[in-house]
């Protein structure tokens, strides 16, 4: 009986080592394909500034500190924005991120910091409810209208961005903005990995963000997004 029993343990080890082994390979595997195709569509911030009927570029937002003052993170995602709108990349500016409570506003200081570098109010929008890269751009589509879109963050976040958006039926271009090195960029990288696992099955199944609402062509007055 206890070679039996031992025996058997060997077996569910054996069954459990491979389906780990399994899982680590399409992790991974997932992984790969999403930042392989989406690479394609990464430009040199030059090269977007020659593209023609964009929409607007879409700036994923991050953390703001006290204050209403952007992260290091968060500067260099504006500072490559505003960049490029000024060298013509796209019509408008698109600031998505969490302003869930009244104490915390992302977009706020976002569009803050546009507005301090001399683009005008109504050249930008705010999307109050992007409260993940997911929910950012299905809202752009469903709620602002938008088709083409220079997409702005860091490298590593970049491509998740791109195959989303692509997944949605939006034409999607991302331009980085690494203009340092940041602190705990390890662990995003490997959060990163289950990131895009993730969203590889939302851009899928496509389920609702959190909230919807009326809709605000992109084309119009960025200031009824005004709070």
């Amino acid at each position: 009986m206890k070679k039996k029993a031992t025996k058997i343990t060997s077996i569910i080890l054996v069954v459990c080592l491979a389906l780990c082994l399994l899982a680590g390979a399409a992790l991974l595997g997932i992984n790969a394909y999403v930042v392989n195709w989406s690479k394609n569509w990464i430009l040199s911030p030059e090269d977007a500034a020659k593209l023609t009927g964009a929409d607007c570029i879409l700036v994923l937002g991050c953390q703001v500190k006290a204050g209403g003052v952007p992260s290091h993170m968060l500067e260099d995602r504006l500072r490559r924005s505003v960049e490029l709108f000024q060298a013509g990349a796209a019509p408008k500016l698109l600031m998505s991120g969490d302003h869930g409570t009244a104490d915390y506003n992302e977009v706020g200081a976002m569009k803050q910091y546009a507005l301090d570098a001399g683009i005008g109010s109504s050249d930008v929008f705010m999307d109050h409810a992007g409260f993940s890269t997911y929910e950012s751009m299905y809202r752009a589509k469903e709620i602002f209208g938008v088709k083409k879109l220079v997409i702005v963050t860091q490298q590593y976040h970049l491509y998740r961005a791109v195959y989303i958006a692509h997944a949605l039926g939006m034409e999607a271009y991302g331009v980085a903005c690494d203009y340092r090195s940041y602190s705990g960029q390890t662990a995003r990288d490997i959060r990163e990995i289950l990131a895009r696992n993730k969203d590889f099955l939302t851009g899928i199944l496509k389920p609702q963000p959190t909230y919807l609402g009326p809709t605000v062509p992109i084309s119009g007055d960025g200031d009824v997004t005004n709070d």
